[in-house]
């Protein structure tokens, strides 16, 4: 599929998936013979990943670390360490939906006693 397909179908803007191109996070499975990037569904996949994490306050470096995990798992996938590696992502990414939890029970607590006012 095309960027503007990519786009439409995740959510993201163009300028967003060019951004994540030139950084290295999300490269084009390929181009046409007239340079515009080509995109899979392994793709659009990879990209909502990218997408899910940015809520739990994930940076894009370390975004790129679980990508560059998630790559060499799929070429190892019995290298203990690199699934222990991916067990602390996954304890870590726990962590922080809990505290994101947290904060939205908050703002609910909040905008219940704004109702009540």
């Amino acid at each position: 599929m095309h960027i503007g397909e990519l786009a439409e179908r995740t959510g993201l803007s163009l300028r967003t998936i060019r951004h994540y191109d030139e950084i290295g996070i999300l490269t084009p499975t390929g181009r046409t013979q007239g340079g515009f990037r080509l995109y899979t569904a392994e793709d659009e996949s990879r990209l909502l990943l990218i997408r899910r994490m940015k809520p739990l306050g994930y940076s894009l470096e370390e975004t790129g670390q679980l990508l560059e995990l998630i790559d060499a798992l799929a070429e190892h996938p019995d290298d203990e360490d690199l699934q222990n590696r991916l067990d602390l992502f996954r304890s870590e990414a726990s962590d922080r939906r809990d505290k994101l939890r947290a904060q939205l029970d908050a703002a609910d607590e909040f905008l219940d006693q704004l109702r009540r006012r």
